[in-house]
């Protein structure tokens, strides 16, 4: 059973997805929690590549001017709009604003995989090769 925590944002490391885009790690396995959550920041024209997850995935804006696309729809979210993602929806959140965009985001597992649409390739989500843009992979 896990323990009740206080995750102070200040001191949490901060994982470099490449183009400026930084993630935050708030409840994760490593603390007993059942849940995977955390917040990106993204600058401005900031965007990840689309692709899916091995579990559901709800996202709020916190800060700033988000486009989503899911399954091929694209909208608008501003501050506190949240989407629910299920479990294989192809998606992406990108910064369309002139100021920085912060989302928070809470998966319903902690083994959670990330599939990139253009090349298929699933990583584990965090793992170095989880990056806001694609590059090639290693060839040893």
């Amino acid at each position: 059973m896990a323990e009740p925590s206080l995750l102070r944002f200040a001191v949490l490391p901060v994982f470099e997805r490449g183009n400026g885009i930084q993630t935050v790690v708030f409840s994760c396995i490593e603390i007993g929690a059942r849940i995977t959550s955390g917040v990106t920041r993204f600058p401005p024209g900031g965007g990840i590549p689309l692709h899916y997850h091995n579990c559901d995935e709800q996202t709020t804006v916190l800060e700033g001017d988000a486009e989503v696309e899911i399954d091929g729809q694209r909208q608008r979210l501003g501050r506190w709009d949240t989407a629910f993602i299920p479990e294989g929806s192809h998606h992406r959140f990108a910064n369309v604003g002139a100021g920085p965009m912060a989302i928070l985001w809470v998966y319903n597992r902690t083994d959670v995989t990330r599939t990139f649409a253009e090349t298929g390739e699933t990583v584990p989500h965090l793992s170095p090769r989880d990056v806001a843009t694609l590059r090639p992979r290693p060839t040893n």
